[in-house]
């Protein structure tokens, strides 16, 4: 983990001297929860190629689907076979089926050390990374409008504990449900609008559904006991997978999609809109071009000299070097 706390503090406290100098009190908890949603935005940026990835890689799994199916049917019998022909046939094809969880897997570090440096420092002070004793105090007491400590959690500010505090439960509450619900609406909206009819079915659609209803559950139930500046973090790194993955569905659906249609839709509009009938027609019409496509030409089979000379053309040819034969014969 030390090689994250660096990291982390550094970020963190560059956004915290960015925002002190343009005003916010440097002790204050606006200025470090700004810090941490500053951060946020830092590391999400850093994995826009992973998610690059991710979105290929689901992509290639969602092609993948008839093949898989036919693999099923060939070696339903032999789960071992099936496993086996089916990793296979994701190797040849340069795909993983975990891929899709790989932004999530590389954040869950982060995660947890932005959890231990938050509440280390808020119980002792201790110092991690670029964060020394005195920023790591300032850090583990602030509190948001001087009354939501960042440092809290709903579990730890219960009303029926030896510190209860009502007003850190509500907030630490709201951010959970958000936590949670913006978990979900992601893989839903992934699962909705960038999945192909026959890919929601087979082993692959079995393990997105379990990711759909696994991860907000389990985010839900330990959300309780995060921080509040924990929990800013992981909603706010939801909030940019959201905006990130609605632009790259609306403006690159996969194909066979409904958001595949709806942008094929949008674009007729527009082409309708600006006089464009051309545009449409080449939409309605690529696929149908593709079916007519011409098959490869053949070679001409070899053919012996009697077979040529018996063609239309070569008759007419081997006639007249008859008559030649027989006009020189004359003239002898």
């Amino acid at each position: 983990m030390v090689p994250l706390y660096y990291i982390i503090s550094a970020v963190l406290i560059g956004w915290h001297e960015l925002l002190s100098a343009i005003g916010l009190d440097p002790a204050g908890g606006l200025s470090w929860a700004l810090s941490i949603i500053g951060l946020t935005l830092v590391i999400r940026a850093a994995l826009i190629p992973l998610f690059v990835k991710q979105i290929k890689s689901s992509r290639n799994m969602q092609l993948l689907q008839p093949k898989v199916k036919e693999l099923q049917k060939k070696y339903g019998h032999d789960r071992q076979k099936l496993a086996e022909e089916t990793m296979k046939l994701y190797k040849e094809a340069g795909t993983n089926p975990f891929a899709s969880c790989l932004p999530i897997l590389l954040q869950m570090p982060i995660f947890f050390a932005l959890f231990r440096l938050l509440d280390q420092a808020a119980r002792s002070g201790k110092a991690h990374g670029f964060l020394d004793a005195k920023r790591a105090d300032q850090f583990g007491q602030s509190e948001v409008f001087g009354a939501i400590p960042l440092a809290d959690s709903f579990w730890g500010a219960r009303t029926w504990g030896p510190e209860p505090h009502g007003v850190v439960m509500i907030v630490a509450l709201v951010l959970v449900l958000a936590m949670t619900a913006t978990t979900f609406t992601t893989q839903r909206q992934l699962m909705a609008k960038n999945m192909p009819a026959e890919a929601m079915s087979g082993p692959y659609a079995q393990q997105q559904k379990m990711l759909l209803y696994i991860l907000p559950v389990a985010f839900g139930l330990g959300g309780v006991a995060f921080p509040i500046g924990v929990l800013l973090y992981w909603t706010t790194s939801n909030l940019w997978t959201m905006g990130q993955q609605f632009y790259v569905i609306r403006n690159n659906p996969a194909p066979g999609t409904p958001a595949f249609k709806a942008k094929q839709e949008r674009d007729r509009a527009k082409a309708a809109k600006h006089g464009h009938p051309a545009a449409e027609a080449e939409v309605v019409t690529e696929a149908p071009a593709n079916e007519r496509r011409p098959a490869a030409r053949q070679q001409p089979k070899r053919q012996t000299r009697s077979q040529r000379k018996s063609k239309p053309g070569a008759g007419g040819t081997a006639r007249g070097a008859s008559n030649d034969t027989t006009n020189e014969g004359d003239s002898k």
